[in-house]
């Protein structure tokens, strides 16, 4: 047993004794949590609470993004690396790669006709379309050509490439659980990709370029004659949504009563299951229709935001954010905020990704809102 020097009831004696004690603990990578708040000096709730976070922040497509997207694709090629993409990094989390705590988003410039080898990882993706009608992936045999507004998924373990098959470069998103994934420290890669054990540079095509939509596009019918285990399983085997068909849904519901802290709000979900595309996060397409504009909410699922049509405003804790398309706000959980359609005339398309079915999972999803009278209610 250590000998302790007891410093009595002098409190010079007894400070000197807690600074030499508080040195030792950080010395041995140690952190006390006894929480005596009466002692400023070290108020270890305050430090506990007080680490990295992630802070709303917002990213213009045309002023941030876009040119160094070209300026990107002309200085690096094809044959410099397999990937050209550009991850934004929250502020509050530097340096590590997130752009929300478990979330981080990547912007991407396809050249003509280029197309990556594949790949693999434990991180789930989605890539959505910005701009060009032939970006393409290909994901465990399914060859997808898509354009502006279509999501593409390519789950965990799902060996898969991507690229452009038209004449005009084409630009996308992509928005993957990597964060949270190597937080976990479950985090691989593979580049590998082999077709009886020759190394291949493209997956060879096991389904027609139509097959989701063919198998999954009519929603409330299950086709029992197919295998729906693709890849690993546990996510959505329809591995497409198009935009045109979202697009439609929210513009059929436009005079519906909308949640007044959402706005129309649709989510991705998985055809056989009905719940989340992936168990790490979801992601959906919001309508504000011109002129509108939501109660404040606030949620410990952290958002990522990207106007597809139109241009909306977010309130976030005072702050308010002017968002244009393309671009991308970073929204933590518990902040509060409120969204705001500025046109008389333009309705404005959000897509937003969440990390809710992660919090969901370990019980931790929580949302409240504030009433036209500024009371907070715990929403459902």
């Amino acid at each position: 047993m250590s000998d302790i020097t007891q410093p009595g009831t002098d409190p010079t004696a007894r400070k000197q004794a807690l600074d030499s004690m508080y040195e030792e603990i950080n010395r041995k990578n140690m952190f006390p949590f006894w929480a005596k708040r009466s002692d400023v000096e070290h108020d270890e709730i305050s430090s506990l609470m007080e680490g990295r976070k992630a802070v709303p922040f917002h990213w213009s497509y045309k002023r941030d993004l876009e040119p160094l997207l070209y300026q990107s694709a002309s200085l690096i090629s094809t044959g410099d690396s397999d990937r050209r993409s550009l991850i934004l990094l929250n502020p509050g989390l530097k340096p590590q790669r997130a752009t929300v705590t478990t979330l981080y988003t990547a912007y991407r410039l396809n050249d003509p006709n280029e197309v990556m080898p594949p790949h693999r990882h434990t991180a789930s993706a989605i890539r959505l379309g910005l701009t060009g009608t032939q970006n393409f992936t290909g994901v465990e045999g399914e060859d997808i050509v898509f354009g502006p507004g279509d999501m593409v998924l390519t789950p965990r373990d799902t060996w898969h490439n991507h690229g452009n098959q038209g004449s005009e470069p084409a630009i996308n998103l992509s928005v993957l659980d990597y964060p949270l994934v190597e937080s976990l420290n479950a985090l691989q890669f593979e580049h590998d990709y082999k077709e009886n054990g020759e190394a291949k540079k493209q997956q060879s095509a096991r389904f027609d370029p139509h097959y989701s939509a063919r198998i999954y596009g009519t929603g409330g019918m299950t086709p029992r004659f197919v295998n729906h285990y693709r890849g690993v399983g546990g996510s959505s085997p329809m591995f497409v949504y198009r935009y045109d068909a979202m697009r439609e849904l929210l513009e059929r519901n436009r005079s519906s009563e909308a949640n007044p802290y959402e706005g129309l709000l649709v989510e991705y979900t998985d055809p056989l299951s009905g719940g989340p595309v992936y168990k790490t996060m979801t992601f959906f397409m919001q309508l504000l229709r011109p002129g509108e504009r939501t109660l404040p909410m606030k949620q410990t699922a952290s958002l990522l935001v990207s106007p597809l049509e139109g241009s909306a405003r977010c309130i976030v804790d005072q702050q308010t954010f002017s968002c244009d398309p393309f671009d991308t706000l970073a929204l933590p959980g518990n902040c509060w905020m409120q969204w705001v359609n500025p046109s008389a005339t333009q309705s404005a398309i959000l897509f937003i990704a969440s990390d809710e079915p992660a919090l969901k999972a370990f019980g931790l999803l929580q949302r409240f809102g504030k009433n036209e009278a500024g009371d907070i209610i715990r929403l459902v």
